[in-house]
């Protein structure tokens, strides 16, 4: 069975989309009418601007999720048995399996993204990896800590976790986990603590949002971020996608529910690699490769 996976926000790179731009007149046509649906030239910042452009928020998640629906829209063999998504990649795989329209999709992660950096100014706050620590070690240490929000963002593979809370929350966090063993806690450079509580302010926001958009139902299940299992009921899939923006994201178990339900290929469709290198992490025996 063949697994269709889509990136989320950091795998963005300057000149992302314009070989699809250049080589197809439906790509050009999907562009054209993302800058339309955004109210701004999206394709030029991705075609043109730096690292630096392509890490604002409000255009990063648009870039990506567009990037990633284009590629998939432009493949001849795109018959997916299953789909997943890696935080904002959801909502790409929630319009590779015509669950959501484009349009509709593109509005949401615009506010989405909105939203999330709202929240980001309303409460500093930060993320940091977790290399070389059992997940549960992890956990335990996260639940001693009562006086500051941390808690666990991202499973993303065997010895590799992300956590996300306060500034504050973080710093008790690294001393807390390298005192239990971790090899490295390494403090990453994002705007907010994604995937916490912190962001229920978002999460508001994106509800209002989704109950008013139609959710189709799907051409093949979509593995959730925040159950990590098999989804195919639009009111499940609208309240999972809710959900994840103040829950973990559990790649290794979606991975993990995949292979056990069939999976037998991975092909990672959108920019960059880093789906490819997570799921080796998780089975080593798995066939992945880029769209």
């Amino acid at each position: 069975m063949k697994a269709y996976v889509f990136p989320g926000q950091g795998s963005q790179f300057p000149g992302m989309g314009k070989d699809l731009y250049d080589e197809s007149s439906n790509a050009k046509a999907m562009f054209d009418k993302a800058d339309a649906i955004l109210g701004f030239k999206l394709s030029d910042v991705m075609f043109n601007g730096s690292e630096e452009d392509l890490k604002q928020t409000e255009v990063t998640q648009p870039a990506v999720f567009v990037h990633s629906v284009i590629t998939a829209s432009v493949m001849d063999d795109f018959v997916p048995d299953m789909v997943a998504g890696h935080s904002l990649g959801e909502f790409s795989a929630l319009v590779a399996n015509k669950c959501l329209s484009f349009d509709d999709g593109l509005k949401l992660v615009q506010l989405r993204a909105n939203a999330m950096q709202e929240a980001c100014e309303m409460n500093p706050s930060t993320m940091a990896a977790v290399l070389g620590l059992d997940e549960n070690a992890i956990e335990q240490v996260l639940s001693t800590i009562d006086d500051e929000v941390v808690v666990a963002a991202n499973y993303n593979s065997p010895g590799q976790l992300v956590v996300s809370g306060s500034v504050k929350g973080i710093q008790k966090g690294e001393r807390l986990l390298k005192e239990a063993g971790a090899k490295r806690v390494i403090i990453l450079n994002v705007g907010g603590a994604f995937h916490s509580p912190l962001m229920k302010s978002a999460e508001v926001k994106l509800a209002e949002a989704i109950g008013s958009v139609e959710f189709n139902q799907p051409i093949c299940p979509i593995y959730q971020n925040y159950n990590a299992r098999a989804v195919q009921d639009p009111d499940a899939i609208k309240e999972n996608l809710i959900k994840q923006l103040t829950n973990p994201v559990r790649w290794t178990h979606s991975v993990q529910s995949m292979i056990a339900d069939g999976a037998t290929s991975f092909t990672e469709v959108g920019p960059g690699k880093v789906l490819q290198g997570l799921i080796k992490k998780i089975d080593r025996s798995a066939e992945v490769e880029h769209a």
